[in-house]
C-alpha cells in the first residue's frame, strides 16, 4: 500500500521527519485528545465532553456525556483514524476550532427524538491556555504515561438537550473549562508484563481543579502515592488582563500592562468524605501566596459524574478510549447512577464534581476531579 503525504503536511508543524500521518514514538500507547466541562451553576446537569486519536491502533473517538440528578445521557462513537487530522469528528460528534486558544464549537448531533442528547455549543475561552506539569508514570520500571497538558477556562453559549428537556447555556450562568493533552497514556489490551505485575502501586490519590472567577482562574493539581509521596503538583493563579487583582489584591504587572501569573505554592486539599467512603462532599484547598500569605479556597461540591461511566475512562466494562469498535460505531444509553448494576466497578474510578469555589469572599464555580485507591498515608483512609 502506498501511503500519500495527508493535508496536515502542507503545513509547517513538522517535528520530526516523518509525515503529519504518523507519531515519533511507535508505542501503541500514543494519543493526543481533548475534554470539556460545562455545566450550570446551580448544579442542575454537568456535561462532559471529549474526542481523542490513536494513531498507532488507527483508532479515533468520541463521547459526550450529560448528567441531570441521577440520570447519566451518554453518546459514544467510534471509527477508523482517517487521513485528515484537522476534521475533529467522529459519528456525530465533531469540534470545530473556530479560532485556536479563543473560540471552538462543540456539537453532538440528537438521534432524532426528544429524549435523545444532543449539543451545540460555542465555547469562548476568557484566560489564556496555560500548561500543566509535565506527567510522567511507570509500571514497574516501563514508561507507561508521559503527558503534555494544557488547560483553559471561560464561556459557553449554546443549547443542550437531553431526556425532553432544553437547557439554554450561557456564560453567566454556566462555566465551561478545557483540557488538551497528548503523549503516550495506557490503552486497554496490551499487558505491562510479569514484572510490573508484580510492582502494582499500593494506592493513588489525586486532585484536579481547573476554578473560574470573575477576573482570575485557579488550576491546581496533585497526585500523590500510597506513601503520601507527592509526584504530581500545581497551583496557579492566571489572570484575565492587567486589570485583574491576584490572591491578594495586588501582583506584578509586566511591560505590556499583564499581570504575571502567580504561583500558589504546595497545595494541601483537606477533603470530607460521606462516611465510611471515598465519596467527597466538600473540600478546602489551602495555597500560599508570593507573599507567603495563607489563601483559602473553599469548595462546595454540586454534583459528580463518573469517568467511567459513560465517558470511557477505565474501569469501565463497556467501552474504554482507543479500542477498536468496528467502523461506523455509535452508541447511545442512559445509566441510572443509583442501579449498581450500571455502575459495576466504573463508581470506583476517578469522579468529576461541579463545584462552587469561595476565595475571599467571591464566588467561582471549577471541577473538583477527585480519585483515591488503596493506601493514602498522607491523606488517611476515611
Amino acid at each position: 500500500m502506498t501511503l500519500r503525504p495527508v493535508p496536515l503536511d502542507e503545513y509547517p508543524v513538522h517535528q520530526v521527519p516523518l509525515s503529519m500521518r504518523h507519531v515519533a514514538t511507535g508505542d501503541r500507547n500514543a494519543y493526543d485528545r481533548c475534554i470539556f466541562h460545562v455545566f450550570d451553576h446551580s448544579g442542575r446537569a454537568l456535561l462532559i465532553a471529549g474526542l481523542g486519536v490513536y494513531p498507532n491502533t488507527g483508532v479515533i473517538d468520541a463521547y459526550a456525556t450529560l448528567k441531570v440528578g441521577d440520570t447519566l445521557h451518554a453518546v459514544r462513537a467510534s471509527d477508523a483514524l482517517g487521513e485528515d487530522r484537522m476534521k475533529l469528528q467522529v459519528g456525530p460528534i465533531r469540534i470545530e476550532v473556530v479560532e485556536p486558544l479563543q473560540t471552538l464549537r462543540l456539537v453532538c448531533e440528537g438521534d432524532g427524538t426528544p429524549d435523545g442528547l444532543a449539543v451545540d455549543l460555542t465555547w469562548q475561552s476568557e484566560f489564556p491556555a496555560v500548561w500543566e506539569p509535565h506527567h510522567v508514570g511507570r509500571t514497574g520500571d516501563r514508561l507507561t504515561l508521559e503527558g503534555r497538558r494544557f488547560v483553559q477556562a471561560g464561556g459557553a453559549t449554546g443549547v443542550i438537550r437531553a431526556g425532553g428537556v432544553e437547557y439554554r447555556v450561557t456564560p453567566e450562568e454556566w462555566t465551561g473549562t478545557r483540557d488538551r493533552s497528548w503523549g503516550v497514556r495506557p490503552i486497554p489490551g496490551e499487558q505491562p508484563g510479569r514484572a510490573a505485575e508484580e510492582q502494582r502501586p499500593e494506592g493513588f490519590h489525586w486532585v484536579w481543579c481547573p476554578i473560574r472567577f470573575r477576573d482570575r482562574f485557579v488550576m491546581v493539581i496533585l497526585q500523590e502515592d500510597a506513601d503520601g509521596y507527592r509526584t504530581l503538583n500545581e497551583a496557579l493563579l492566571v489572570h484575565a488582563d492587567g486589570t485583574g487583582r491576584d490572591a491578594t489584591g495586588h501582583g506584578e504587572a509586566r511591560h505590556d500592562g499583564t499581570r504575571r501569573d502567580e504561583q500558589l505554592g504546595w497545595p494541601h486539599v483537606d477533603i470530607r468524605y460521606r462516611s465510611g467512603t471515598r465519596v467527597p462532599e466538600g473540600a478546602v484547598l489551602h495555597l500560599t501566596d508570593s507573599a507567603r500569605k495563607p489563601v483559602e479556597i473553599r469548595a462546595e461540591l454540586l454534583g459528580g459524574s463518573p469517568l467511567a461511566v459513560g465517558a470511557g475512562y477505565p474501569p469501565a466494562a463497556d467501552w474504554q478510549h482507543g479500542t477498536w469498535q468496528g467502523r461506523g460505531w455509535v452508541d447511545r444509553r442512559s445509566y441510572d447512577l443509583t442501579d449498581p448494576n450500571d455502575l459495576g466497578l466504573a463508581a470506583y474510578g476517578v469522579t468529576d464534581h461541579a463545584a462552587r469555589f469561595t476565595l475571599d469572599g467571591e464566588t467561582g464555580h471549577g471541577i473538583f476531579e477527585h480519585g483515591s485507591f488503596g493506601r493514602h498515608d498522607r491523606g488517611g483512609t476515611p
